[in-house]
């Protein structure tokens, strides 16, 4: 997979930057299966609006782990890697280098985190993240928390598709919807339209 530029408002400084995919990975599976991956990188409802767009994402939750706003992404490995995964998480879902905030949203609860589940995982997260700090990819170290996944509890209703339901929300348009935008030109193999959900009641 080819490097990946980041550009929009993830952060303006980061517009020229290039993240490159993991050099340290799963392979396909040879058959379709069930995998979870646990990701936190500042409000939820714009990390749920990217994985919900990624290819061989079967459900993308919003919830807690571990204090943080999350995402539960369930996806298919024999259509996308976890390190595929990761490269999202880096190059388009946020700023991996702010420290306990993303954004306009400040608090522990905002910080960049990867929960993993297995040994794999962890190898994985571990070893992407010493390879972007080692290639001085981002001006600043990446502060990308790495721990065991603690109980991931999925967050009420109201909160569930918010991004797809309420795209005119002004904070969706100025923060999330340009992260979806960049999914679709930077990853095009792994980007899928999927039809929103059906607007309920207004935030």
């Amino acid at each position: 997979m080819a490097s990946i530029a980041l550009a929009g408002c993830v952060a303006g400084a980061f517009a020229d930057v290039t993240v490159p995919p993991p050099a340290m990975d799963e392979s396909l599976a040879k058959s379709s299966g069930r995998a979870t991956a646990v990701l936190a990188g500042g409000c939820f409802w714009g990390v749920q609006l990217v994985f919900q767009h990624v290819r061989g994402v079967t459900r993308a939750t919003s919830g807690f782990a571990n204090g943080a706003e999350s995402v539960e992404v369930e996806y298919d490995p024999s259509k996308v890697t976890y390190g595929q995964l990761l490269h999202v998480f880096f190059a388009v879902v946020h700023d991996p280098t702010q420290l306990d905030r993303q954004g306009p949203d400040v608090g522990k609860e905002y910080r960049s985190a990867i929960f993993v589940a297995t040994d794999s995982q962890a190898r994985i997260a571990r070893a992407y993240v010493e390879q972007l700090n080692d290639g001085k990819i981002f001006a600043k170290p990446v502060v990308t928390e790495i721990t065991r996944l603690p109980r991931f509890s999925p967050a009420d209703a109201s909160h569930q598709d918010y991004a797809t339901r309420f795209p005119d929300d002004p904070y969706i348009r100025i923060n999330d919807a340009p992260k979806l935008d960049r999914l679709k030109a930077a990853f095009p193999e792994l980007y899928e339209e999927r039809k929103a959900p059906a607007k309920s009641q207004e935030p």
